[in-house]
C-alpha cells in the first residue's frame, strides 16, 4: 500500500522534466587568419610556411644594449604569430658562429594573400 501512495505522489515530478524551455544556440564565424603552405622540391617536403592574413604590426623601436663581449651581434626584435595573434620578441645578442658570419634579420613578407615570416638567419 505504502509503495502505491509514494508511486503516485512521485508520478507528476517524473513527468515535470518533459516540458522544457526552447533552446537557443548562438553561433559565430570565425574568419581563418592562417594556413599552412608546404614547400616542396620534388617529392620531398623541404619546408613549411604559415601565411598569416592579419598584417604585422609595425616593428618596435628598441634600445640596443652593450655587447656581453666581443664576437656578439644584436639581433632586433619581431613579432611572432601564434596563431591567434602577434607577439612581440625582443631582441638578443648572440655569439657569431665563425668570425665572418653576418646576421641577416628576419623580417615579415607578403606572400599569397597574407603574411610569410622568414626567420633570421646567419650567413
Amino acid at each position: 500500500m505504502r509503495k502505491g501512495f509514494y508511486l503516485a505522489a512521485l508520478t507528476p515530478f517524473l513527468f515535470a522534466g518533459c516540458e522544457s524551455e526552447p533552446v537557443v544556440t548562438t553561433t559565430s564565424t570565425t574568419t581563418e587568419t592562417r594556413q599552412d603552405v608546404v614547400q616542396t622540391q620534388g617529392d620531398r617536403v623541404v619546408g613549411r610556411q604559415v601565411v598569416v592574413t592579419r598584417t604585422p604590426p609595425a616593428l618596435r623601436v628598441e634600445t640596443e644594449t652593450v655587447a656581453p663581449g666581443p664576437g656578439y651581434v644584436w639581433t632586433r626584435g619581431y613579432w611572432r604569430w601564434t596563431g591567434r595573434d602577434y607577439v612581440w620578441v625582443s631582441g638578443t645578442w648572440v655569439s657569431r658562429p665563425r668570425p665572418a658570419a653576418v646576421w641577416v634579420q628576419g623580417q615579415w613578407i607578403r606572400s599569397g594573400g597574407g603574411w610569410v615570416y622568414v626567420s633570421g638567419h646567419w650567413r
